[in-house]
């Protein structure tokens, strides 16, 4: 054993760490809403509760976009898309969000009606790109108050479903005529803020929780978190380099297609909580 982790554990682990990470890099999303039902029943099976179960699944889901952000943003960075005008404005509002959900909303919300409205807003944003509309040509990011308001309600919401912002961020910033390709990666660069924050949050949070599993601090799972994102890190650069690679308009069917499936994985929480 490993990290207090059985072979056959290690190894899930690293297959799900794989994945998330090209996922990450190819559409700039933490890959949270994969790691978080694959951890819940991994916990589970170790015979931790539902609850702190699901908890211990998002807390340490956010806590491997640290580690995978960063090499998806040297990846992205490499290329010139990232638009760091957008990271340094949007970020502030996303930390200081990020941390009060993870201290202090997270500990006490009760999930069903949040995954309800969650799930119809990503079905919406993904149903929106998938039409291709075109968006208005005169319509640009808002100002500094407007996009601090915006990353406010992206840290809220990823510290609540243990996902690095993507699935908001980016609809939001294609809706304000930021190309696909600027808008993934820029994604992407935002997902490390909103993972220190949450993480740091969720160690608040926490604090008191009794953890039963060894390498359990809180609502960490650490040797989960260990072994994710050393295969996480290997795999966003791939990922990011296919996303380079592909026109505008697959890209955005992709990204449709993962909203779809993340609304799909809420709705059923939703209707079974």
């Amino acid at each position: 054993m490993i990290l207090g982790l059985d072979w056959q554990l290690i190894l899930e682990l690293l297959v799900l760490g794989c994945f998330t990470g090209f996922m990450a890099g190819l559409l700039g999303v933490g890959g949270g809403m994969l790691l978080v039902p694959f951890l819940t029943f991994m916990l589970s099976h170790h015979g931790v509760e539902g609850a702190l179960a699901v908890k211990m699944a998002i807390a340490t889901s956010m806590a491997t976009i640290m580690f995978t952000s960063l090499s998806s943003i040297r990846a992205h960075h490499a290329r010139g898309a990232i638009r760091w005008d957008l990271v340094r404005t949007l970020a502030p509002g996303i930390t200081v969000m990020a941390i009060i959900t993870g201290a202090l909303i997270y500990p006490l919300i009760r999930g069903a009606a949040l995954a309800l409205v969650f799930a119809l807003f990503v079905g919406f944003s993904a149903t929106q790109m998938l039409r291709n509309k075109k968006t208005q040509a005169h319509r640009q990011m808002p100002g500094t108050a407007g996009r601090l308001a915006a990353g406010g309600v992206i840290g809220t919401m990823s510290g609540l479903v243990g996902a690095g912002g993507g699935f908001i961020s980016v609809p939001f910033m294609t809706w304000c005529n930021v190309p696909m390709h600027n808008a993934v990666a820029t994604s992407a660069a935002l997902g490390f803020p909103i993972a220190v924050a949450s993480t740091l949050g969720n160690v608040i949070g926490g604090w008191n929780v009794t953890n039963p599993l060894a390498g359990g601090v809180g609502y960490l799972w650490l040797p989960a978190l260990a072994v994710v994102s050393s295969a996480s890190v290997l795999m966003a650069p791939q990922g990011a380099k296919v996303a380079h690679g592909m026109d505008m308009a697959q890209l955005k069917r992709v990204f449709a297609g993962m909203l779809y499936c993340l609304a799909g994985y809420m709705l059923t929480k939703a209707l079974t909580a």
